[in-house]
C-alpha cells in the first residue's frame, strides 16, 4: 500500500496491512515541519532462530511504532524525532513493515528453554 505524501492531512488516514501472521495497523497524519506522523501497532508472531541454541521458535509481537516521515531529506535540527525519509513523494507502508520486521529479526532473541537456563 502506497500513500502519496501530499494526500496526508491533519485528519488521520487509517491503514491496516496483514502479512505472514503480522498485522501492521495505524494512522498517518500531517504534523509539523513538513513531517507526517506514523502511529501504529505491530501484532502477531514471527518465527526466529534462537541465538543461543539455534532452534526455531515463535516470538509473539505486540509493538507500538511511532515515528515521522519526511518528504525528501530531513534537515530539521530536532534530535528527538525519529524520521524516515522518502525520496519519491510516496509512503510505502509495505516497505516500512518489512523494515520493522527486519529490525526485530536483527535483535538478540533466545527461546524459552534458553531463557530458563539463563535464570538458573
Amino acid at each position: 500500500m502506497t500513500v502519496n505524501f501530499k494526500k496526508v492531512t491533519k485528519t488521520p488516514l487509517e491503514f491496516s496491512i496483514d502479512s505472514n501472521n503480522i498485522v501492521f495497523k495505524g494512522s498517518l497524519k500531517y504534523d509539523t515541519e513538513n513531517l507526517v506522523s506514523l502511529k501504529a501497532t505491530l501484532t502477531g508472531s514471527i518465527d526466529l532462530d534462537c541465538d543461543l541454541c539455534a532452534e526455531e521458535f515463535t516470538l509473539p509481537l505486540d509493538e507500538n511504532i511511532d515515528f515521522f516521515i519526511s518528504n525528501g531529506v530531513y534537515n530539521g535540527m530536532n534530535e528527538e524525532y525519529d524520521v524516515v525519509e522518502t525520496i519519491d513523494g510516496n509512503i510505502n507502508l509495505e516497505e516500512l513493515l518489512d523494515s520493522e520486521i527486519e529490525l526485530i529479526r536483527s535483535g538478540y532473541h533466545s527461546c524459552e528453554n534458553c531463557k530458563q537456563e539463563e535464570r538458573n
